[in-house]
C-alpha cells in the first residue's frame, strides 16, 4: 500500500518563481494564455491570478495550487493516494475535522507529519497541530473538493472518538499500564516518554475541542488521593466529566506545560502559561495556572473565546433605561465608573462593551489589566506584572503622560492605585475600574476601608454600576409554568402579586445538553451620584441609608433587575434567588 502518489516535481520546485510559469507548468494554462493576461493585467492592474479566473482560464482552486507551490507548499493529489491507517491514527477525527485537514505522510525518524489543507495562507493550523501533537508540521496543498472527499473517508464526523472511548482505549493500553502505582515517582526521561505519547496527546486534545465546541469557560484538572477529576464550567456551573485514569495525572500537567512553554521540570511552585490557537477559523486563548497541591498539580484552563464574547452594550442585558443611563455615564468627560460584583460576574466584560462603543480614531483609550483578557483593536492594552514591579499604580502614573482621554484599570486593589485613579479623574480624564462587593453601596466602605477621603469619593465617582450574571433559559425547549407558592417565597412573593405573569423553564435540549440552559444574561443595579448621595457619603452614611438613599432617587436593585428577567422568560427563580438577596 502506497503512502503517497509519485510527483512530477521535487518539493520547492516551484517556490519563488511568477505566478504564470507556475500555472504553465502544472499544465492549468498555455503562455497564449498567460501572456494576455498579463496584457489585460498592464491595462487595468489587479492580480494575474484574479485575471485568469475572470478570463475563463483557470478556476479558483487552480489559483489555490499555485499560491501554494509558489510559497514552497508541495502540492499532493488526496484522490489518487491510499493513506495508512497509522497515519490516520495520528489525528484525531474532531481535530481533522476542526481544522479541515488530512494527514499524509509521518516520518516517525525526523518527527515531521505531512498534512495537506486546502488553503495555502492557513499558517495558523500549522502553528496550532505542532503544540497539540509535538509533530514537526509539514503543509501541502490539496484542493478543497479532495480535502471534504477524504474528510468523508477517513474521518466521518459521526465516527469520530469520544473522550469516553478514548479513555477505555487508554485502560487497555498495555505501554501506559506500566505507569500506573508509580505516582509521582517517575523521573524525568519517564514522564517525557508519557507526555510524547500519542494516547495522552489524543485526550487532551479532544478535552479541549469538546470544551470549546460546548463553550465552556474554564477546564479543571484536579488530583486527589484515589482520583483524578475533570470539570467543565459552562454558564457558571461546573459538571464533571468522566475522569482520566489517575496515573496519568502528572502526564496531562506536564502535556499542557509543554505546550504553554512551562518547566516541566518544576513541581513545586506555581505556574501561569497562555497557549494560543485558532479554531474553527476564531481565535481562542488559553490561559494556564498550575498549582501544586498535596496529590499533585491541580491545573485550570481558562478559555477565552473570542467569537464567544460580545461586546456589544445593547445585547449585555441591560434594561433600555438602565442603557440609556449607562451611555449617559460613558460618555462624561471626566470622573470615576465603577463595576462592581464578585469573580466572574461579567465586569470585564461590561467594562470592555463600554470601551467598544467609545473606541474611535478621536479618542484614546489606555487600559492597565491583570490580565489582558481580549484584545480590541485601537485600543492600547497593557499587562500588569506585579512581579517585574509593574503594578497598577507605576502602569497608571505612565498613562498620565500619554494624553489619554479614558483608562481602564483593571482593579483598584489598594490605596496608591486608587489615589492615583482619582488623580486621573481630576485632570479630566474618564476612568473605568472595578471592586469585589456584593452591591452598588457596599462599594463606597471598600473605598473608605482602603483609606481614600471622603471628599475625594464625592468629588470624582459618577457612578457604581453591580452586576451580576444569571443562566438564561434555553429558547429551543423553553415553555411556560406556573410557580409553586414555595418557590415564589423564595422571591418573598405571593400568588396575589404574580397574577398575570409568565413564568419559564427549559425542559432540556440536545442545544443546552439537557441543562435547561443556554448562555447567561447581565442583572444590573445602577448608582449613579447626585448632591444628596454625595452629602450623604460626606456624612459618613452606613451602606444600607445609601441603598435607601439610592432606590428612593430610582434605582432598581439586582433582585428588582432579576425579577423583571423572570418576567420576560430569559431566567428562572432559581437563577435570581441564588445570584441575588433581598434588600428590605
Amino acid at each position: 500500500m502506497s503512502s503517497i502518489a509519485p510527483q512530477t516535481k521535487k518539493r520547492g520546485s516551484y517556490k519563488g518563481r511568477p505566478l504564470g510559469r507556475i500555472l504553465i507548468k502544472m499544465g492549468k494554462v498555455n503562455r497564449q494564455q498567460v501572456h494576455e493576461g498579463l496584457a489585460v493585467q498592464k491595462a487595468k492592474r489587479g492580480p494575474l491570478g484574479q485575471i485568469l479566473i475572470d478570463l475563463g482560464y483557470i478556476q479558483d482552486a487552480d489559483l489555490q495550487l499555485a499560491l501554494a507551490a509558489q510559497i514552497g507548499m508541495e502540492p499532493v493529489n488526496l484522490d489518487a493516494i491510499d493513506i495508512q491507517e497509522d497515519v490516520i491514527k495520528l489525528v484525531p477525527n474532531q481535530m481533522a475535522n476542526t481544522y479541515r485537514i488530512i494527514p499524509v505522510k509521518f516520518d516517525e525518524t525526523a518527527n515531521v507529519l505531512e498534512v495537506a489543507m486546502a488553503s495555502p495562507d492557513n499558517f495558523q493550523a500549522t502553528d496550532d497541530l505542532r503544540k497539540l501533537l509535538s509533530f514537526e508540521v509539514r503543509p501541502m496543498i490539496a484542493s478543497d473538493d479532495e480535502i471534504a472527499a477524504a474528510l468523508g473517508r477517513y474521518y466521518p464526523e459521526d465516527a469520530g472518538q469520544s473522550i469516553n472511548d478514548l479513555l477505555d482505549e487508554i485502560g487497555q493500553d498495555e505501554d501506559l499500564a506500566k505507569f500506573e502505582d508509580r505516582g509521582e515517582s517517575l523521573d524525568l526521561e519517564e514522564l517525557k516518554e508519557l507526555v510524547e505519547s500519542n494516547p495522552v496527546k489524543q485526550l487532551l486534545n479532544l478535552v479541549l475541542l469538546q470544551a470549546i465546541r460546548d463553550h465552556s469557560s474554564d477546564i479543571h484538572f484536579e488530583p486527589f488521593e484515589n482520583e483524578y477529576k475533570l470539570r467543565y464550567r459552562i454558564d457558571g456551573v461546573l459538571y464533571e466529566m468522566l475522569p482520566p485514569p489517575r496515573f496519568l495525572a502528572m502526564a496531562i500537567a506536564s502535556r499542557i506545560k509543554v505546550m504553554s512553554n512551562l518547566d516541566i521540570a518544576e513541581r513545586r511552585l506555581p505556574q501561569d502559561g497562555r497557549i494560543s490557537l485558532t479554531v474553527g477559523g476564531n481565535p481562542v486563548d488559553l490561559r494556564v495556572a498550575v498549582l501544586p497541591t498535596m496529590f499533585g498539580e491541580s491545573v485550570v484552563l481558562r478559555i477565552l473565546d473570542r467569537s464567544n464574547v460580545n461586546l456589544d452594550l445593547d445585547r449585555l442585558g441591560m434594561r433600555e433605561d438602565d442603557l440609556n443611563t449607562f451611555h449617559q455615564l460613558i460618555r462624561r468627560p471626566h470622573g470615576i465608573l465603577i463595576n462592581t460584583g464578585p469573580t466572574g460576574s461579567g465586569k470585564t466584560t461590561t467594562l470592555y462593551a463600554a470601551l467598544n462603543t467609545l473606541n474611535d480614531p478621536k479618542v484614546k483609550i489606555l487600559t492597565a489589566e491583570d490580565p489582558v483578557e481580549y484584545d480590541i483593536d485601537g485600543i492600547i492594552q497593557c499587562q500588569i506584572a506585579p512581579d517585574m514591579g509593574l503594578t497598577f499604580a507605576r502602569c497608571l502614573r505612565s498613562f498620565l503622560r500619554q494624553d489619554p482621554d479614558v483608562i481602564l484599570v483593571g482593579e483598584v486593589r489598594d490605596l496608591e492605585t486608587a489615589q492615583i485613579s482619582i488623580q486621573a479623574s481630576l485632570t479630566g480624564h474618564l476612568v473605568f475600574t472595578t471592586l469585589h462587593t456584593n452591591d452598588a453601596p457596599s462599594a463606597i466602605a471598600r473605598l473608605l476601608d482602603l483609606g481614600v477621603e471622603p471628599f475625594l469619593i464625592t468629588a470624582t465617582l459618577e457612578a457604581v454600576v453591580a452586576q451580576r450574571l444569571a443562566r438564561r433559559v434555553c429558547t429551543h425547549c423553553k415553555e411556560e409554568y406556573t410557580p409553586s407558592e414555595e418557590q415564589l417565597m423564595e422571591l418573598q412573593l405571593r400568588p396575589e402579586d404574580v397574577d398575570g405573569r409568565t413564568f419559564c423553564f427549559g425542559i432540556g435540549c440536545d442545544y443546552c445538553n439537557g441543562t435547561g440552559y443556554r448562555g447567561r444574561v447581565g442583572i444590573y443595579e445602577i448608582m449613579c451620584f447626585d448632591d444628596d448621595i454625595r452629602e450623604l457619603v460626606m456624612q459618613g452614611a452606613s451602606t444600607g441609608v445609601l441603598m435607601e438613599a439610592a432606590v428612593k432617587k430610582g434605582m432598581r436593585t439586582l433582585r428588582e433587575s432579576g425579577l423583571l428577567a423572570i418576567y420576560d422568560g430569559i431566567t428562572t427563580i432559581e437563577e435570581i434567588v441564588k445570584e441575588t438577596v433581598m434588600t428590605e
